[in-house]
């Protein structure tokens, strides 16, 4: 059995700020993000990993290093583009409560009704092409580690569509779980080398210890 933690990167500026940061966008990880991905590693220290893959995209990128590095293992690390975030097009760079005025219909479906979600408006990326590519990355990441422990470091929007999509989850209901927050895990196992998934547990915080949520921490 390959079991996967898919970890969503730290909060960036664009985050907290309220902007879509998509495949081409990107910040700096906020100062705090550093104390979480060290939680994290504590939350996580005792597994043993065989290898971590992350998308190249540097909020990322920098997230799946430190975490390593917080974890005093040796685990090779992969660039993989296949698991980047949803390219968000026109969006990219724009402060939410703009994009929304704007394309308030586009917003509303990105955000809660994938299947009538309509990428060329604004120049993106559409779902299936997402959880198509995330999927064939998974089944290849099971396809070389069929037993052990596998970290994969991505984004909210294309974590979110990925796992449910390599679950089945048909688009209409792609968002019914929820969105996933800035250094979360969420787990899932495959027992026949990434044909079939189970997950195990759906964004998991606890470890981060927060007073409350603040609303940019979710996608």
């Amino acid at each position: 059995m390959t079991t996967f933690y898919f970890i969503r990167h730290g909060k960036t500026e664009w985050n907290l700020q309220g902007r879509y940061q998509g495949a081409n966008g990107n910040s700096p990880l906020l100062p705090e993000s550093h104390h979480d991905i060290k939680l994290l590693a504590q939350y996580l220290r005792g597994t043993e990993f065989k290898h971590a893959y992350t998308s190249p995209l540097l909020r990322a990128q920098e997230t799946a290093t430190e975490l390593i590095d917080q974890l005093e293992m040796p685990i090779p690390l992969t660039l993989d583009k296949r698991i980047a975030e949803v390219n968000l097009g026109d969006l990219e760079g724009m402060y939410y409560r703009d994009a929304q005025k704007q394309w308030p219909t586009v917003i509303d479906n990105f955000h809660y009704h994938a299947d009538s979600y309509n990428e060329q408006i604004i120049h993106g990326e559409s779902f299936p092409h997402v959880i198509e590519r995330f999927k064939e990355a998974v089944r290849d990441y099971a396809h070389f580690n069929p037993t052990g422990n596998v970290l994969v470091v991505s984004h909210g929007a294309a974590l979110n569509a990925g796992i449910n999509g390599i679950l089945g989850v048909p688009l209409a209901h792609l968002k019914d779980r929820g969105g996933l927050s800035n250094t979360s895990t969420t787990i899932v196992t495959t027992e026949d080398q990434g044909m079939t998934f189970e997950l195990q547990q759906w964004n998991e915080t606890s470890y981060l210890q927060r007073q409350f949520i603040d609303p940019t921490d979710t996608i």
